[in-house]
């Protein structure tokens, strides 16, 4: 049990927050030369890189009128974490897909850290920062939605240079990365349901991990059935990650909170990979596998909203872990 207070626990909020705008502040700063053959993708980044100088600026004035300031070990860790993904998405051949689907997740997980950061500021009451948590939140669902926009120029950008008979091998490619997507939301999933701290998280994280499970083994058929196999680095790779985020998420005092908004970003990385994988079937002539995508993008979509409605639920929960007063 914590000693903090709510006053305590949400400048705590506040540094995680910070650290977060930090971590955008790198990618945005990469990303619109990543994307400059894209020039409608290169531009949105390039609006959002002021709008996140904004945002950090806006967070780092409440925590000083807090008597606070940022955490540099976190804030350090944002950044080279930042650099870290820009340096990835540019070592791929599918530079501009990587990127908006990376950009698209992460506008959600800062979607979700401001909700979480409203609600706890109403709780505490402080309305200033109640108020510039929404407002921010207000534009990172907006950023979020113009890059789910631009999907069709981002994948258009990632087979570019692509040849008719390149098509095939790179839909196999991207089935490959969407099985290896699900072989890490499985393992999270699992995770989740027995750290989320509340009975109807944990319900909705145990029933789609069931339709995960099932999304995992059709991508592997259809992999199959096209003469392709999934990539075994990949998933262990992704498999390994997850099993570390597990233990990030059980060393963490808000654990419910914390992976409640990890799993809202994860399932709309989810999104963007399936999105992309669509439209990458279209081009190839694939339309079972069109098919099979629309038919899981309609299951991430649900439960990404799901996820996003119980959020409230996930902050009370780690609340109460900390011994910590829940709203009524």
């Amino acid at each position: 049990m914590t000693t903090d207070t709510l006053e305590d626990q949400l400048t705590k909020y506040l540094t995680d927050v910070h650290s977060i705008e930090q971590q955008a502040l790198a990618q945005m700063k990469a990303a619109p030369k990543l994307a400059e053959n894209d020039p409608e993708l290169a531009r949105a980044f390039s609006e959002h890189l002021r709008e996140t100088e904004q945002h950090e600026a806006l967070v780092r004035g409440r925590l000083e009128a807090r008597g606070a300031k940022p955490a540099v070990v976190k804030d350090l860790a944002g950044t080279l974490t930042g650099k870290g993904f820009v340096a990835f998405a540019a070592s791929q051949p599918d530079t501009p897909g990587k990127l908006a689907a990376h950009a698209y997740s992460y506008e959600h997980m800062e979607e979700a850290a401001y909700k979480l950061l409203g609600r706890l500021a109403e709780e505490q009451g402080d309305a200033e920062v109640a108020r510039v948590a929404d407002q921010i939140e207000g534009q990172e669902h907006a950023m979020g939605e113009r890059i789910e926009r631009l999907f069709e120029q981002a994948a258009a950008g990632a087979l570019r240079e692509l040849g008719p008979d390149d098509l095939g091998e790179q839909l196999n490619k991207y089935l490959a990365d969407a099985h290896a997507i699900e072989e890490q939301a499985i393992r999270l999933l699992k995770k989740g349901s027995e750290l989320a701290g509340d009975p109807e998280l944990a319900s909705a994280y145990t029933e789609h991990l069931a339709e995960t499970e099932e999304h995992a083994q059709l991508v592997a058929q259809r992999l199959e059935q096209r003469g392709g196999q999934p990539s075994r680095l990949k998933d262990a790779a992704l498999q390994l990650g997850a099993l570390n985020w597990g233990a990030f998420f059980e060393a963490q005092p808000d654990t419910p909170a914390k992976l409640a908004a990890h799993a809202y970003a994860f399932e709309h990385l989810e999104i963007a990979a399936y999105e992309l994988l669509s439209r990458v079937a279209q081009r190839a002539g694939d339309a079972e596998t069109v098919q099979l995508a629309s038919r899981i993008l309609e299951q991430e979509r649900a439960a990404a909203a799901l996820v996003e409605s119980l959020l409230p639920r996930a902050l009370d929960a780690s609340l109460r872990d900390q011994g910590l007063p829940v709203a009524r």
